[in-house]
């Protein structure tokens, strides 16, 4: 089973993570705010996310890491 963890601190919102999820387990954060002011992704199944690393490779800041 894959992980994914992510520096909320320093995730602007962008959505581009949400976009690239295959398996739509990614959602911004609606009743979180971050330190910056934005609210945070986050990912809604831990269980059911398959590791492909489609949304690391396409968040411009790199505030998630997966590990497999």
């Amino acid at each position: 089973m894959a992980k994914i963890t992510f520096n909320s601190d320093l995730c602007k919102g962008c959505g581009l993570c949400v976009e690239a999820c295959p398996k739509h387990l990614l959602i911004i954060a609606k009743d979180q705010i971050n330190s910056k002011g934005h609210s945070p992704a986050i990912i809604t199944n831990q269980s059911a996310c398959i590791g492909c690393g489609f949304c690391a490779t396409m968040c411009p800041d790199c505030v998630i890491t997966v590990e497999r």
